[in-house]
């Protein structure tokens, strides 16, 4: 039995929705987040040495980051579901976007995250101009100007074809779902700027899987 241990509002959502479009039997851990610190429980370090969700486990196999979870489910139980063909334009653009996913789109979401806190944090009032100066020009100067280019890159992908990987939904659009889920609430994707993107939320948010993943999982307030 496949186990997911699945943290609340994290990237773990993505691998129950993954399951439940594969129609696989799996149980779910829920493990839930600091509410000062928004870290994770120590429980979680049981499973992984990093502490980190998500992980699965399947027997004795355990498995962690997203990616790589995805690749072993679809190796392992996927039957040739949810990936195209080896081989074929959409296999390749099907790569890229899996791993665009955390090692591109991920990473200036989180800076904005971190940033953003920066200038609403506690600290003693003579370092706050300096922390908050700090913030902004970081933010200003180079994490919006790249979350822009990434969402106005996308944006150009998703008006050539329906999905990530072609006109198929694959796996790569389970990936894509948490950053542009982030970004829908963080950084300015907007029906009038994103068209495309915002279609493609909807459409993804619709899905019968995905609504039963949110059941499993529970409150995802990235939906």
């Amino acid at each position: 039995m496949i186990t997911v241990h699945h943290l609340n509002n994290s990237r773990s959502q993505r691998i129950l929705w993954l399951l439940e479009e594969l129609g696989l039997p799996y149980e779910v851990r829920r493990y839930q987040r600091d509410p000062q610190t928004l870290l994770a429980p120590a429980a979680l370090k049981a499973v992984h040495p990093l502490g980190k969700s998500p992980v699965i486990t399947d027997g004795d196999i355990t498995v962690a980051e997203s990616g790589a979870i995805v690749e072993y489910l679809l190796e392992t139980h996927g039957q040739g579901r949810l990936r195209p063909p080896a081989g074929t334009p959409e296999a390749r653009r099907f790569s890229y976007w899996l791993h665009f996913a955390e090692g591109s789109a991920m990473p200036p979401l989180l800076l904005k995250l971190v940033f953003q806190r920066i200038r609403t944090a506690p600290m003693p009032f003579f370092a706050k101009p300096i922390a908050r100066g700090i913030a902004a020009k970081v933010l200003e100067g180079f994490v919006e100007p790249n979350l822009q280019a990434q969402l106005d890159y996308m944006e150009a992908e998703l008006a050539q074809r329906p999905w990530f990987a072609g006109e198929d939904f694959t796996a790569a659009d389970i990936q894509m779902s948490f950053p542009l889920e982030a970004a829908a609430q963080r950084s300015g994707l907007t029906p009038e700027r994103t068209p495309h993107l915002t279609d493609w939320l909807a459409r993804i948010h619709a899905r019968p899987a995905y609504q039963r993943a949110l059941v499993q999982g529970g409150p995802y307030d990235y939906a």
